[in-house]
């Protein structure tokens, strides 16, 4: 019996990460033949060879050279060429990875041609649907045969949209993204010099990424941003791997960065700068996770069901405000909760910031989890003896935090 052939559809950085992990379980299954589809999506040598070179994935049979487009015109330029590429392939099954342009174009196409599609990394949402990273995993998700989710949230987010009654299949796969970095962090010591290139070694820095279009389009949050990174390089050095839209959109609007500015790192350089940063500032949904992985504090716009669950931090750059770090573990001048713009808060507790968390967007509904569907039990504190003294008031919102002095 011949073996079966896979169509495998990537296009950026996060996408050829995934796709590491992925390839090298196929390569060892021997069951099929992988044929391998490079949109070009993010064409720049450093964001695009260098992975192909470091994670040892096979090189691309097709390099489609789709890029600097608007996400109109990319998708529908993706589209046109993929189906004609499906159609000389002939592919049983195509294979889609997160919630890019490629991702979207690479699911349309298939399913027009009536060939299976598999998404890796399929369920996850942020409730934002301004978010073309948004639209893209719905859309991909609903004509998808087969959805790969990497968390149990993920899994519980299709069920709640209704994907149980559907003709699909929702499993709980694991996060091939952290399978990488598990995989590749041993090799990192010993294949990695930024580091030491930089001379941070043994040094406290931030590690910074930028480039998503609703942080580099607004001249204005860009300005803020700059801002905001400015004054945390008053404490720490804050290391920029310079993505080629945000530079663009520096020389557009003439705003000089005095931060260490570096070209674009492959996956294991980036790896090392992780490891190695005090905190990590990121609009990267990729970076983010790898934050999480290798226990960073980060702040990212683009919010992970997986990381906000865990508790891990998350700052806020764009707005500007300046807070005191409790812990010399955050720079001064990030350390707060963060939520998005517009995003109302919901009060917990006896009011303290910290506690707060955002509001769920109307219209959506969550599954509840299995704790929270459990039948109450009696609480511990029930059993104790009664507190002594006037029970402690509280506090508006408005009044001032008494330890770091800014607004709650």
């Amino acid at each position: 019996m011949s073996p079966r052939k896979l169509l495998t559809v990537v296009g950026a950085r996060p996408q050829f990460v995934k796709a590491s992990a992925v390839s090298r379980a196929i390569l060892a299954d021997g069951g099929f033949d992988e044929v391998i589809v490079h949109t070009g999506q993010h064409f720049d040598p450093n964001m695009s060879a260098v992975f192909f070179e470091e994670l040892d994935v096979p090189a691309p049979t097709h390099n489609l050279e789709v890029h600097s487009l608007p996400h109109g015109a990319m998708t529908g330029r993706m589209l046109e060429r993929l189906e004609a590429v499906m159609l000389a392939e002939r592919p049983d099954a195509v294979v889609v990875y997160g919630d890019t342009n490629s991702t979207l174009a690479g699911a349309l196409a298939a399913r027009k041609l009536n060939l299976p599609v598999a998404h890796v990394e399929a369920g996850l949402r942020s409730r934002n649907a301004r978010m073309p990273e948004e639209v893209n995993r719905i859309v991909t998700d609903r004509v998808s045969d087969l959805l790969c989710c990497p968390t149990r949230r993920a899994v519980e987010n299709l069920l709640a949209e209704g994907f149980g009654a559907m003709p699909c299949r929702v499993t709980q796969t694991g996060d091939v993204m952290q399978d990488t970095a598990l995989y590749y962090a041993r090799l990192v010591e010993r294949r990695a010099t930024r580091v030491d290139e930089l001379s941070l070694r043994g040094r406290p820095f931030a590690l910074c990424t930028l480039h998503r279009a609703e942080n580099t389009d607004d001249p204005r949050r860009l300005a803020s941003i700059v801002a905001a990174l400015h004054r945390v390089a008053d404490d720490m050095p804050v290391v920029l791997p310079l993505h080629p839209r945000t530079a663009a959109a520096l020389r557009r609007d003439g705003l000089d960065v005095s931060l260490t500015v570096i070209d674009p790192v492959g996956y294991l350089d980036m790896v090392a700068l992780l490891k190695a940063a005090r905190v990590v500032l990121t609009d990267s949904g990729g970076l983010q996770k790898e934050a999480f992985f290798f226990g960073r504090p980060l702040r990212h716009a683009a919010r992970r069901d997986r990381v906000v669950r865990a508790r891990r931090r998350r700052l806020q750059l764009a707005r500007g405000r300046r807070h005191r770090a409790h812990r010399g573990r955050v720079p001064r001048g990030l350390r707060g909760e963060a939520r998005l713009p517009g995003e109302p808060l919901r009060r917990r507790g006896r009011g303290r910031r910290h506690r707060q968390r955002p509001a769920p967007a109307r219209g959506l509904s969550a599954t509840p989890s299995p704790r929270a569907r459990r039948a109450p039990t009696r609480s511990r504190s029930s059993t104790r003896a009664p507190r002594r003294g006037p029970r402690r008031r509280w506090r508006s919102p408005s009044r001032r935090c008494a330890r770091c002095a800014a607004p709650r």
